[in-house]
């Protein structure tokens, strides 16, 4: 019973600290770097270099993404890659 209550905490304690990051509100994504508009107003972006699959995906694939319903992840079907928010927010540590 309390490795149940302590994956409960966890999950709780992931989902609060997520909240501390903007939403991705939209995005753009092109051959070499991934554009997002945050909900606090920022607009950032990465380069598809730092992510594999991304980088070796096309034009095509790179924009055919789903931003999950919560903005907090996004998630490319084509390519099996998803990535999170942190990675605009935070850089290249976030992953």
């Amino acid at each position: 019973m309390k490795t149940q209550e302590r994956v409960k905490e966890q999950k709780l304690a992931q989902t609060l600290s997520e909240k501390e990051y903007p939403s991705v509100v939209s995005l753009q994504c092109e051959k070499y770097k991934i554009t997002a508009t945050l909900s606090d107003g920022r607009i950032t972006s990465i380069p598809t270099a730092w992510f594999k699959r991304l980088r070796q995906a096309s034009l095509e694939q790179l924009q055919n993404f789903e931003i999950a319903f919560d903005g907090y992840d996004i998630h490319w079907p084509e390519i099996d890659e998803d990535i999170s928010v942190k990675a605009f927010v935070e850089g290249l540590n976030s992953h």
